[in-house]
């Protein structure tokens, strides 16, 4: 028993050591947490260079100190002018949850009501504050759309770093 218990001490140890010595690159925007987004080897980025005026999109496949190196090229993090956070930044599955979540509750609120009124009156008749609250519903979920975090533009203070967790 008290063998068994150390193995499996040990083994979470090396298993944490090793979770701890992960390279990524560090995209920061200020000093909130919350506008930080990592990107570790094997993931892919989308990015536009100083020397290509489009998007490439490549897979990181080792970090450097002053350069990442990505399958079909080597790049400096200050060569980095924007990168594409769509996928990637978590505050924007909050905005599509939440348009999900607007756009859901207008649409059921609609679908109860009309239904509700096929059951009771045996005609369809939506009550006209029914149908201003699922409007506005609709409407907030539509104007949340377009908002959502695209771009990170490698201008600020912070801008593109390497973090190396080794520990040698």
């Amino acid at each position: 028993m008290k063998i068994a218990l150390a193995t499996a001490l040990f083994l979470s140890l090396v298993i944490s050591a090793q979770a701890q010595s992960r390279d990524f690159i560090l995209l920061k925007r200020g000093s909130n947490q919350k506008s930080q987004i990592r990107y570790y080897p094997g993931e892919e980025i989308t990015y536009k260079s100083k020397k290509l005026g489009y998007f490439v999109t490549d897979q990181i496949v080792k970090l450097e100190n002053d350069f990442i190196y990505l399958t079909e090229n080597i790049l400096a993090p200050a060569d980095i002018t924007e990168v594409d956070i769509r996928h990637k930044d978590p505050r924007n599955r909050t905005l599509r949850n939440l348009t999900a979540l607007f756009l859901g509750a207008g649409g059921i609120l609609l679908t109860v009501e009309a239904v509700n009124s096929l059951y009771q009156q045996r005609d369809l008749e939506i009550d006209g504050g029914v149908a201003v609250t699922s409007g506005i519903l609709i409407g907030t979920g539509l104007a949340l759309l377009p908002i959502r975090y695209k771009t990170f533009r490698n201008t600020t203070g912070y801008g593109i770093q390497i973090i190396q967790m080794r520990m040698d």
